[in-house]
């Protein structure tokens, strides 16, 4: 049996989006299976994380249609200690050669560790943030995600839930600064 090269990619998935699906598809032409690492799983129905680990693991396998063939998604829930946070991850997923990711800090944890790291391509424009702010100010996002995953966020009222929590944000800001 031949071994298989494979690669991690982590990340929180909130939503995921065109420049998740434009990184894994670089992953996958450098390795034979990537292990997508749903990060802060335990986190869900708040501005930041919206959607629950579930939700998330549902939009990957509908945004990468048959590429979902050559992953894993797995989720992890975050722990406080950046130290043993690689050893809490790989604890988690199946054996890995190297971890793809732009942020430096997570790439110095895992190369302490011992792993290899690489970068992935970054698709301008898009991020998780800006897609919740547009969904928040009613602005047109859907083309920044597949449109299966567009659909999706839809059938599962995440469009009001992103308001919702955004509003009682604003609401819970008011309250502390006495408004």
């Amino acid at each position: 049996m031949k071994n298989l090269l494979r690669g991690l990619f982590i990340g929180r998935f909130q939503p995921f989006h065109n420049g998740h699906l434009h990184a894994v598809k670089h992953i996958l032409s450098e390795v034979d299976e990537v292990v997508i690492a749903v990060a802060s799983a335990q986190y869900n129905y708040t501005i930041d994380n919206p959607f629950t680990a579930g939700e998330r693991i549902e939009m990957i396998k509908l945004a990468l249609g048959p590429l979902y063939n050559r992953t894993y998604v797995i989720p992890v829930d975050n722990i406080p200690n950046n130290y043993t946070w690689p050893r809490h991850v790989l604890n988690y997923v199946p054996r890995v050669h190297v971890v793809y990711t732009n942020n430096e800090f997570v790439a110095k944890l895992f190369k302490d560790y011992g792993l290899e790291t690489r970068p992935v391509p970054h698709l301008e424009g898009v991020s998780g943030t800006l897609i919740r702010k547009l969904i928040v100010e009613d602005k047109p996002w859907k083309h920044l995600v597949p449109e299966p995953v567009a659909k999706y966020i839809e059938e599962i009222g995440g469009v009001e839930r992103i308001k919702l929590v955004h509003r009682m944000r604003v609401v819970a800001e008011g309250e502390r600064h006495g408004r």
